[in-house]
C-alpha cells in the first residue's frame, strides 16, 4: 500500500488484503481465499435479501390488512418464515434470526461451492470452459437441494440440472457479450 498512512485508507482499501488482491482476507491458498470470499459475500447478500423480504411482508401486512398479498407471496412467506408469528417478540425475533441464518448459509454455500469448483477444475484441467461451469453448477445445485427442508431425489436431480444449465448458459453468454 506504499506510503499511504493507515489513517488515510478508505474502507475498500482496508478490506482488501495487503498484497493488492480483492479477497477480504488471506488464508494462504488461492482456492481457500476464493471459497471463503465467495461464501462471506454471498451469505451477506442472502441475509440482506431475507431481512428485506421480511420487512416488506411486515410493512405490507400493516399498511392494509384487508387486502391479502398475492398468492405467490403469501405462500413464500409461509414457506420461508413458518415460526415468525410467535407469541412473544422474543420468539418472533428468534425465528427470524434462524431463518436469516439458514438463508445466509444457503447463499454462502452455493457461492463457495461454485467458486471453489470452478477454480479447482480450471487448475486441474488447465482450461476454463463450459464443461467446468456445467460440473460446478450441477454440484452446487445438489448442495443447495440438500440444504432444503424436504429434499427428495427428484428435487436433487432438478436442482443439479438447473444449476448446470444456468451455469453453462452464463459461461457461454459471458463469452458472447
Amino acid at each position: 500500500m506504499g506510503s499511504r498512512s493507515i489513517d488515510n485508507l478508505s474502507m475498500v482499501d482496508e478490506i482488501r488484503c495487503s498484497h493488492g488482491g480483492t479477497f477480504l482476507y488471506d488464508l494462504g491458498h488461492p482456492l481457500l481465499n476464493r471459497v471463503a470470499d465467495s461464501f462471506v459475500k454471498a451469505a451477506g447478500i442472502g441475509a440482506l435479501q431475507s431481512v428485506s423480504r421480511e420487512a416488506y411482508f411486515t410493512v405490507a401486512g400493516s399498511v392494509d390488512s384487508n387486502i391479502a398479498p398475492p398468492p405467490e407471496l403469501s405462500s413464500m412467506r409461509k414457506q420461508r418464515f413458518p415460526g415468525l408469528k410467535g407469541e412473544t417478540n422474543k420468539e418472533s425475533l428468534e425465528a427470524m434470526v434462524k431463518s436469516v441464518g439458514k438463508e445466509s448459509i444457503q447463499w454462502g454455500l452455493a457461492a463457495g461451492v461454485y467458486s471453489g469448483l470452478t477454480y479447482g477444475l480450471k487448475e486441474a484441467r488447465g482450461a476454463h470452459d463450459w464443461k467446468n461451469s456445467a460440473i460446478a453448477g450441477a454440484v452446487t445445485g445438489v448442495a443447495v437441494a440438500l440444504t432444503a427442508d424436504k429434499s427428495s431425489h427428484e428435487h436433487i436431480v432438478q436442482y443439479a440440472i438447473t444449476g448446470a444449465a444456468m451455469s453453462t448458459a452464463a459461461n457461454i453468454f459471458a463469452g458472447i457479450f
